[in-house]
């Protein structure tokens, strides 16, 4: 996540807090954000989102589609159960059926979209004209998985491999399959060990023979590796793999390992990185194969007793987004007395309903306000030991449908856990609970503001004055921060009405007729806060009559789209990756920029910011 906004922010209500000792945590979050700043990114890439846990992360949003999908039929065909309703059994059977063979191979395509991603990571370190097949990678991948995963049934029949080990239980192994895979690729393609081919021989007939030393030394690794395990242990390797870590799944799944997950998720999002990037590669096969146990238990008459879910992280610790903020834009929106915050408020209230809340994080802000981090943090934890109570004590089961993660927070929590009558009560004390928590500190806040304003209500002519030039001059710099806001409107406020100021409009115009036939991606962690600015730029270029392309996606996913964009915008909390995105857009000789938090946040509301700020990218 982008910094730059983030400290102009904070030195500007550094000023303006009174108390000492607000001074002073200030301060010390001021100089830990400039040491990060400084150092902050190149120390993420290289300690904490490095290339396996991005690799993770990226494999399994890929996957998601399958999740998704798969629940749907799961949901059709539990549900009803609910209120005595059940199919007949061929319907039943056809519902399950889909379910089965989509969510039943979770781990097989999970193994080839992480060895592709990881592929792709890898090449950057490779020259230009030697670089991994990917597909070959997943190929290898794939084959490996299952040679560490399924055992073999034979019968006078038939024969076949028992499928156990091919959902959401083999995702560790899947994970390792795929990086083992790529680092043997990357051994042999970097030290050019390959089968070398005539240049006469047509280059994609050259490329199946440069693969041939790589994916057969994967394939014989994985497969001696598995009979030497088997013969050791008795049973498969991903058997093994779920035995070692099931400790670590149950210790993550009490109130400590919840709340030392979540808190820490919640915590790097407050100093200004992504915290599930962080936090969710670790335990991404928990989540989902916690679910599949859940519904397993449930179908078999048993308690589902499993709290660390897919399900309880989007809809329960995630209410609104990361920190739980859903109640916090509805008290901006409703209940300040702030003009400025109700003005936030009711700009950020949709998106924050449908769970990206960087609107409401970057404009309040939220992010590095020693105001908020009390509730913040802790908001997210409550939650989850609500919930881990109900589930512990009153029965209720967890989670055992997915849903997309866009979906409101209450509707997932209730669909989610299947209607149940107690997911009612949970919701509603988990929304008490977040209003107790942040509504002291949003009195706080609302407080110091409303003193903000009301000074600022004596120079109220000559601020508006001033918010003209800012604004015009915010256009051509890209900057939105609150530094260079006000030194913008100092030394352009007599030219607000000026004719320099219609030639720079004039001047903006054709700046922005430039964009014509541009095709521009912006990307973001998980594809949502990246349609924020897409689609701000696709509507002011309709409106002006500009022919320009946009898309939104979610980071680790872009490399095979970059050919087909001019310019890649990094959303603030993706900053961090900019290193990476440049070696990916020097391959194919495109352009990328990232922006900083509040920055962002104006472009995305600003068509006009919005357009002059890619036109300068475009023209650097």
């Amino acid at each position: 996540m982008s910094q730059n906004g983030n400290v102009n922010i904070l030195a500007t209500e550094r000023q303006k807090l009174p108390s000492l000792l607000t001074h002073r945590l200030l301060g010390a979050l001021h100089g830990a954000t400039h040491r990060h700043h400084r150092k902050g990114p190149a120390l993420f890439q290289r300690d904490c989102p490095q290339q396996y846990l991005k690799a993770i992360r990226d494999g399994f949003i890929s996957v998601i589609p399958i999740i998704i999908f798969s629940s749907i039929f799961c949901l059709v065909a539990s549900v009803p159960n609910i209120w005595g309703f059940y199919w007949p059994d061929d319907i039943n059977n056809a519902l399950w059926k889909c379910y089965n063979y989509s969510m039943g191979i979770l781990a097989i395509a999970c193994a080839a979209t992480t060895a592709k991603h990881f592929a792709d990571a890898q090449n950057r370190d490779l020259p230009k004209n030697n670089q991994i097949n990917f597909i070959s990678c997943m190929c290898a991948a794939i084959i490996g998985f299952l040679l560490l995963s399924s055992d073999t049934i034979a019968t006078d029949a038939a024969s076949g491999f028992n499928t156990t080990y091919l959902g959401s239980k083999g995702l560790l192994t899947a994970f390792i399959a795929a990086f083992v895979t790529g680092i043997i690729y990357k051994f042999f393609i970097k030290r050019n060990i390959t089968v070398k081919m005539p240049e006469q021989v047509p280059p994609n007939i050259s490329q199946t023979f440069k693969d041939i030393i790589p994916f057969s030394v994967c394939i014989t690794v994985f497969w001696v590796f598995d009979i030497v395990f088997r013969a050791a242990f008795g049973f498969c390797f991903a058997q093994g793999v779920i035995q070692v870590f099931q400790p670590l799944f149950t210790a993550a799944d009490g109130y400590i390992g919840l709340a030392v997950i979540y808190g820490a998720m919640s915590l790097f999002w407050f100093v200004g990185v992504h915290g599930p990037s962080i936090v969710e590669p670790a335990i991404a096969a928990a989540l989902v194969a916690n679910m599949t146990d859940n519904l397993a238990a449930f179908q078999a008459g048993q308690h589902a007793s499993a709290v660390l879910t897919q399900g309880a992280q989007y809809f329960v610790v995630c209410m609104g987004g990361t920190g739980a903020t859903l109640v916090l834009v509805f008290m901006f929106c409703f209940l300040a007395k702030s003009q400025e915050m109700r003005a936030v408020g009711k700009a950020a209230i949709v998106p924050v309903c449908f769970a990206v809340n960087e609107p409401l994080l970057f404009a309040a802000p939220i992010v590095l306000n020693p105001v908020f981090f009390v509730p913040f943090v802790f908001a997210p934890i409550a939650n989850i030991w609500i919930l881990k109570i109900f589930i512990d004590f009153l029965g209720m089961n967890g989670f055992m449908y997915t849903l997309p993660w866009t979906v409101p927070g209450p509707i997932g929590t209730i669909m989610g856990l299947g209607f149940q009558p107690l997911a009612f009560v949970m919701l509603a004390l988990i929304l008490v609970v977040d209003f107790v928590l942040y509504y002291p500190f949003f009195r706080a806040y609302d407080a110091q503001k409303c003193a903000e304003e009301a000074e600022i209500s004596q120079e109220e002519l000559a601020a508006k004055n001033a918010e003209k030039a800012a604004k015009l001059n915010d256009a051509f710099q890209g900057k939105a921060d609150a530094k260079s806001v006000a030194a913008g409107a100092a030394a352009e406020a007599v030219k607000a009405d000026s004719p320099a100021a219609s030639a720079a409009s004039a001047a903006e115009a054709t700046t922005s007729s430039d964009l014509n036939g541009k095709r521009v991606l912006v990307l973001c962690q998980g594809g949502g806060t990246s349609g924020l600015l897409a689609n701000a730029l696709a509507k002011a270029a309709k409106e002006r009559g500009i022919n320009l392309e946009t898309a939104a996606e979610a980071y680790g996913n872009h490399v095979d789209m970059l050919p087909d964009f001019d310019l890649v915008v990094l959303a603030p909390q993706a900053a961090s990756y900019l290193a990476d995105l440049q070696k990916d857009c020097e391959r194919v000789g495109n352009k990328c920029v990232a922006c900083r938090g509040k920055q962002y946040i104006e472009l995305s509301q600003n068509g006009d910011k919005s357009l002059a700020f890619v036109s300068e990218q475009l023209s650097k």
